[in-house]
């Protein structure tokens, strides 16, 4: 039986149904609405979208005002910083000759009025197809097929005289890298080293008397960050005491300074330590001259080797053991040098740079001169000399900055021999701020110089054989330390540029980027792992080329800054955790916390302690270098001169070394402050 029929459930979905109709009919009658009639409710909703679209706009415009202005006032900023700092005296200090930035300055407004002149002539058409005197009508047109009768005629010709010749330099100084790194692979294959006569043992299990006397040196001036481990470094030297003095000659005119180290002097008296504090009244000849005091004393003739630190390096406690050795049964051997490591190597861009350059220098060229010809240059520091080499050659003198180059010299011309040691290493610090590393290469580069114009007729005057005068005259002085600057300057930052100018003065692709990039990777082949960096090496040692060739001219006509020497600026990085470590596990009784403490206590010396944390109240700030800043335009500008002639790869490599420039003259490579 059917369930009976619900009739109020019919009665409410029939009105459900036709409530439904009327909406559906409504929907369709909006959709065939015709277009012409009007309805409030859409324009209602355009006018609202309408409303919002123009203060979206109104936003747009005061984001895209409010940019405006704060770029324009990061621009005014920066300019007027910019200029402050270039009109600033640190700034100007930078050029410690002020004749190469005006002769730069002047190339920069040349190149700036060339590249103008050569845009009308692009946008002319007279790039593609250049008008004669003869067929000039307009004067514009005339002037310039002027200038390139004159360019072709008179200017290009000696462009490309010079550029032949550098790129001769360029190619002699490049076969002689090829050389030296062919002796070192020889070095390394034949297993090729020195070979000490002796070896020294255990110290309590022989006799004192087998260990001869060491006189121990250590230079320093105003050195706050480093006088403790280069201390602490040496006086932990596995020597017999007695058998061993160490000098600290101190140079620095900071009381304060003073005050710490001679504390630190104390408390390493009170360990048993045979160490004097030297301070000189009349601070003259710089490292050279406080070096020439302290040999001065009556006790130097009692001891029969000199070894030599300067401030930040830290020898191995074995470093006496592992060089002195060398001396016994040679008695024509005036030096014993040894590698040096650096503990910063990896802290920034620039600390990597050196890396190469100096791995490569002491890997190859200091290693091959050792073995095959026994001389090099002395580094001035992490050597042990004979006391009688030192006398022979006349002793260290004041007449240049590289008085380690110098007594080298005249040792070397009075026949002494020399050895070097590739696999002994002492610990140093590498300059991490540009401005500290460019004060260095300028003496580096400035000394050598003054050196040659001083000893060149001592050596023609000399009793040393032919082959010997040749190399300190032709590969010493002039291809190493002369002739690569000056090319590298000129080929890179003069001729290449002018060569955009003067197209008819070529500079060969190979030149430019294979032979370059060749010698790069032969540089780097000494620090492997540094190839990731090898186009930034490639790039920073052409942008060092300015400061290496104004310390070249510098010390060859002695200008005034050549005999300017600043102490490299050093930060401690160290490790000095394990000497502390090493100290703590001595068994002497002086060496207890409680004896030094008290003898510091009693001799005045615990108020010398609030020194030690006392901060430096100078500030340093980041600086505009003019010479590199007027390069980096100059090269930029060649760069689009080469880009309207379509020259690829000298584009390329005037913008990147453009940037390069750019980067240094900003000081936005190595340590950042603000």
């Amino acid at each position: 039986m059917s369930p009976a029929q619900n009739y109020e459930f019919q009665e409410w979905w029939n009105k459900q149904r036709q409530f439904l109709d009327q909406s559906d009919n409504g929907l369709l009658t909006v959709e065939i609405r015709s277009p012409t009639t009007p309805d409030t409710t859409v324009d209602k909703g355009h006018t609202r979208s309408a409303r919002q679209l123009s203060w979206l706009w109104l936003l747009k415009f005061q984001q895209l005002a409010s940019s405006l202005a704060w770029f324009t006032n990061t621009l005014f900023y920066f300019l007027r910083t910019a200029n402050r700092r270039i009109a600033s005296s640190d700034s100007l200090s930078d050029s410690s000759s002020s004749r190469l930035y005006k002769v730069i300055r002047v190339f920069l407004i040349l190149v700036v009025l060339l590249l103008c002149f050569e845009l009308v002539a692009y946008f002319k058409g007279w790039h593609f197809s250049p008008p004669s005197v003869e067929s000039a009508e307009a004067m514009v047109e005339r002037v310039y097929a002027t200038w390139l009768e004159i360019r072709a005629n008179y200017l290009a010709p000696p462009l490309q005289s010079l550029t032949n010749v550098c790129v001769v330099l360029f190619l002699i100084q490049s076969v002689d890298r090829a050389f030296l790194l062919l002796g070192c692979f020889w070095i390394k294959v034949r297993k090729l080293k020195p070979v000490a006569a002796v070896e020294y043992g255990n110290v309590d299990g022989e006799s004192v008397e087998e260990y001869p006397m060491v006189l121990v040196q250590i230079p320093m001036c105003n050195e706050r960050e480093v006088y403790q481990q280069s201390i602490a470094a040496v006086c932990i030297q596995d020597w017999p005491k007695g058998r061993m003095l160490i000098q600290v000659l101190d140079d620095s005119d900071e009381l304060d300074v003073q005050l710490l180290i001679k504390a630190e002097v104390h408390k390493w008296q009170q360990r048993g330590v045979h160490i004097l504090y030297r301070h000189r009244l009349i601070r003259t000849g710089y490292k050279a001259g406080n070096l020439k005091s302290a040999m001065n004393c009556d006790y130097i003739k009692d001891y029969e080797f000199v070894a030599i630190f300067d401030a930040d390096f830290q020898p191995g406690s074995d470093f006496l053991k592992k060089t002195v050795p060398y001396f016994k049964g040679n008695d024509d051997l005036a030096l014993v040098q040894t590698r040096w490591a650096f503990v910063n190597k990896d802290e920034n861009l620039l600390t990597r740079l050196q890396n190469i350059n100096l791995s490569f220098h002491f890997e190859v060229e200091q290693q091959v001169n050792g073995v095959f010809i026994n001389f090099f240059g002395f580094n001035g520091t992490a050597g042990v000399w004979r006391t009688k080499a030192l006398e022979d050659c006349g002793g260290w003198m004041e007449r240049t900055t590289v008085e380690d180059m110098d007594i080298a010299v005249r040792a070397h011309l009075c026949g002494w021999k020399f050895i070097y040691l590739n696999d002994v290493k002492c610990l140093c610090e590498l300059p991490e701020s540009y401005e500290a590393y460019k004060k260095q290469q300028h003496r580096w580069h400035s000394g050598p110089m003054q050196l040659f114009r001083l000893c060149f007729l001592d050596i023609l005057r000399s009793k040393v054989s032919l082959g010997k005068k040749a190399n300190l005259i032709f590969l010493f002085f002039l291809l190493r330390k002369l002739i690569l600057p000056f090319y590298s300057f000129t080929l890179f930052c003069i001729i290449l540029p002018l060569s955009m100018f003067l197209p008819e003065a070529q500079l060969p692709a190979w030149v430019v980027c294979y032979v370059p990039g060749i010698m790069s990777i032969l540089n780097i082949l000494p620090a492997p792992r540094s190839f990731p960096f090898i186009v930034p090496y490639l790039l920073f040692e052409n942008t060092m080329s300015v400061t290496k060739f104004n310390a070249m001219i510098s010390g060859l006509f002695r200008f005034g800054s050549s005999y300017e020497w600043i102490v490299t600026k050093k930060l401690g990085r160290s490790s000095e955790a394990d000497l502390v470590a090493f100290v703590e596990k001595e068994s002497d009784p002086l060496v207890q916390t409680g004896s030094i403490l008290r003898s510091s206590s009693d001799s005045g010396l615990n108020e010398l302690n609030k020194l030690e944390h006392k901060k430096s109240v100078k500030k340093r700030k980041n600086r505009l270098y003019r010479k590199e800043l007027a390069l980096a335009f100059i090269l930029l500008t060649a760069a689009v001169r080469s880009l309207l002639s379509a020259q690829g790869i000298h584009f390329y490599f005037l913008l990147f070394q453009g940037i390069s420039f750019l980067v240094v003259g900003l000081d936005l490579i190595g340590e950042q402050v603000s």
